[in-house]
């Protein structure tokens, strides 16, 4: 009694009575279809479908998983097979509906990520515009919930995360008399040290730079901080909302004194969370996500800005239409994002060239070299230059994905890698109509994506739980259970480098990444391999795949039990069987989170040593100041690089690679060795004698045997009702463009 009591306690969580009764909160269907207003009418009836098929499903499992618990509960010990029903059974009512759907806007300061999301919410001016070229400050994600309020959460810097902080500006800025008359003039002109000026103005006062970190720590800060790190704000209406958050979120002009409290406290904001009123426009379950720049000079906010592009699924590249061809941030940020296809979770990939309606008239026509008929007007010359530039852009991004991602990447499968959009002409369309905007196809991207995600979830969750159900009512049943811009300006540049050992993000250069420059050939040569050890399919001829492998044992695992079952006399169509197929698929498919979330650390894993062994050169460069900083400082780190490279850098970083693939292996055999061994003890229970009958769940198998037919007729529907949309949009007449005059 008291193991199954200490069991109970520890082992399974506690479920509210209410979860028997049901296993969500029932909503009203009134509130059901709110939530669904972002989709058409087709859209909606499959989703209605699906979370039908879910809600039921989850009341199946709380049912029996009630049952259990009461058939054992007086009992004084439980076998581990129980356990492992039991533990899976909540393991599948706790789980969540459907994880959010992260689309980071990933693009250069200016190239308008904010406009654009004003536009796709409907909301103009919500995020802060203008024509300056910064904008946005920090992280900002916007997605609609159940609030009836346009809401916001402002997270600020740690007391621990600013004093860090404070120690790097101050140390950034701190200057010894011996540096000559041009060197100093060169300091202050720097960006890095610009930047630390202006912080610590803004956050302390005018002279704040001049004084020490021991000083500022005992200054007062000119604004009001809570202790709690967090500002919550409400509204009625998005402009109400829009205007108090403005000052948060608008990078302040550095020549500007004064101002709120809040302006004051800026320096601090490190993200900042929108919550919008049900939407007919955002579907619930998607986060829009502007993430300005590449990274900051702050750790936590660097590191935050890593963690961000690295668990979007969604990655849309944002670049200016004028700064797209031949543009270095352009192909730095490309670059950024298609690394996050080889080491995060992003499976989706598309470049939107923003501000398409710009266009100078009598140069294209000069320049124009395609096809013979006259352009007729501004608005035929915008559409004509668009079109080249997706059919352009389309085949070179497809191209470099190609080169770099595995074969089998789904990104690869998709027809259409680039948007052109004007957020300008959306509101005005003066020019172009709305459609021509391409302001509603990203809306249908997003919606196609949501729908595709819920769709996959809710099959794979029933045929979980139909499995499960399937042995569970056979015991119950019959059985019984078991860079850098020149030396003018770069040392102060150089030396932010250095103490942030090896790495500078700041809001307006480009990251600069001395370790990632330095192992840039090895991942050349690695990222091919690397593709191919992470990749789905089997097509890799040397046979390093992971996934295969793992479906090959797999196989093996079923037809190791199919030869048992024969030995022992199952039928062929056996619930065991049955069983064993779907938990061991179950139990294998699993691995895939935790193969990902392993897969960036493997990836970074070689710049991360070499950064480690480089520390004390970034350190003792850190600390040269006086005359000639910079050539001291660039000959500190050349010998300190080859004395690294003599003493075998690239080895230890190829060894501590090899050791994290070694500790990947590790973890997925002792992750399959316990779920693998307790479920086969289970299914492969002689039957007789092993501990008690359990509650009789034929009723709860019956209905679940329902709902997996059911899957099929939802899946059929949804085909039908899209085939019919498309044919009746074949049959209605093409929508005109006029502009307007």
């Amino acid at each position: 009694m008291a193991e199954t009591e200490d069991f109970l306690v520890r082992e399974l969580h506690p479920v509210d009575d209410d979860i028997f009764k049901e296993p969500m909160r029932k909503r009203r269907r009134s509130d059901r279809d709110q939530r669904f207003r972002a989709f058409p009418s087709v859209e909606q009836s499959a989703l209605k479908e699906y979370e039908k098929l879910e809600s039921r499903t989850r009341r199946v499992l709380s049912n029996t998983y009630q049952k259990l618990i009461q058939s054992v509960f007086l009992d004084d010990s439980i076998p581990n097979s129980v356990k492992y029903l039991i533990n899976r059974l909540l393991a599948l009512i706790e789980k969540p509906s459907l994880d959010p759907i992260y689309i980071g806007l990933f693009g250069s300061t200016g190239a308008g990520k904010s406009s654009l999301i004003n536009a796709i919410i409907r909301q103009a001016m919500f995020l802060p515009v203008s024509g300056e070229s910064i904008c946005t400050s920090c992280i900002v994600q916007v997605s609609s919930g159940c609030c009836e309020q346009y809401e916001a959460k402002i997270h600020l810097l740690s007391d621990q995360e600013w004093k860090e902080e404070l120690k790097n500006l101050t140390t950034l800025l701190h200057r010894t008399e011996g540096l000559g008359g041009e060197e100093e003039d060169a300091w202050d002109r720097g960006d890095a040290a610009e930047e630390a000026v202006w912080k610590l103005q803004m956050f302390y006062g005018n002279g704040a730079e001049e004084k020490s970190y021991e000083e500022l720590l005992r200054a007062k800060p000119r604004g009001k901080i809570p202790t709690s790190r967090v500002i919550s704000l409400k509204a009625e209406e998005a402009g109400e909302l829009s205007v108090k958050l403005d000052p948060y979120i608008r990078t302040q002009r550095r020549d500007w004194d004064g101002g709120s409290a809040e302006t004051h406290i800026w320096p601090l904001i490190k993200l900042v969370e929108v919550t919008l009123p049900k939407s007919e426009l955002i579907p619930e379950g998607v986060v829009l996500v502007d993430i300005p720049g590449t990274g900051d000079f702050n750790s936590k906010r660097d590191e935050m800005w890593k963690k961000t592009i690295d668990k979007c699924s969604v990655i849309w590249v944002i670049s200016d239409i004028e700064r797209i061809s031949g543009g270095r941030a352009h192909e730095d940020l490309l670059n950024e994002s298609v690394k996050a296809c080889q080491r995060g979770f992003c499976r989706d990939l598309a470049l939107v060239v923003t501000k398409a309606d710009k266009l100078h008239l009598p140069e294209y026509l000069r320049e124009r070299k395609v096809g013979n008929q006259a352009i007729q007007s501004q608005r035929e010359a915008v559409l004509e230059r668009n079109e080249m530039i997706k059919l352009q852009r389309n085949k070179i991004l497809k191209d470099k994905l190609k080169r770099k991602l595995p074969a089998d990447s789904r990104v690869l499968e998709a027809s259409e890698l680039v948007y052109t959009v004007s957020a300008q002409e959306y509101w005005q369309q003066a020019l172009l109509t709305e459609e021509e905007t391409e302001i509603p196809k990203l809306r249908e991207y997003i919606r196609r994506r949501l729908l595709d995600k819920k769709k996959r979830m809710v099959t794979k969750y029933v045929t979980e739980a139909f499995g499960l159900l399937l042995l569970t009512d056979s015991f119950s049943c019959t059985d019984h259970v078991q860079r850098s811009r020149g030396n003018q300006g770069f040392h102060q540049t150089l030396k932010a480098v250095c103490l942030k050992n090896g790495i500078y993000a700041s809001r307006t250069l480009a990251r600069i990444d001395l370790n990632e420059a330095v192992t840039q050939p090895i991942y050349e040569q690695i990222d091919p391999v690397f593709g191919r050890i992470f990749s789905r399919s089997g097509k890799s001829t040397d046979g390093s795949a992971l996934i295969p492998h793992i479906d090959a044992f797999k196989l093996s695992l079923q037809e190791k039990m199919t030869e048992i079952g024969i030995r022992n006399g199952w039928k062929y169509d056996s619930y065991k069987k049955s069983f064993l197929i779907q938990e061991i698929s179950a139990i294998l498919g699993g691995l895939e989170g935790h193969i990902l979330r392993k897969k960036r650390k493997i990836y970074e894993s070689l710049t991360t040593s070499v950064q480690n062994d480089l520390k004390p050169c970034y350190e003792e460069a850190a600390q040269i100041t006086g005359k000639k900083a910079c050539e001291r400082m660039k000959e500190v780190l050349r010998r300190g690089v080859d004395r690294q490279v003599a003493e075998g850098m690239f080895e230890r970083a190829q060894e501590r690679m090899q050791h994290q693939f070694q500790q990947l292996k590790n973890g997925i055999t002792e992750k399959v060795k316990g779920s693998i061994a307790t479920m086969l003890t289970l299914a492969l229970s002689p039957g007789d004698g092993l501990y008690k009958e359990l509650a009789d769940v034929k009723s709860e198998y019956k209905e679940m045997e329902k709902l997996h037919r059911s899957l099929r007729e939802v899946a059929e529907n949804a085909v039908l009702r899209r085939g019919m949309q498309d044919f009746l949009l074949r049959l209605s007449p093409s929508k005109a463009g006029p502009p307007k005059t």
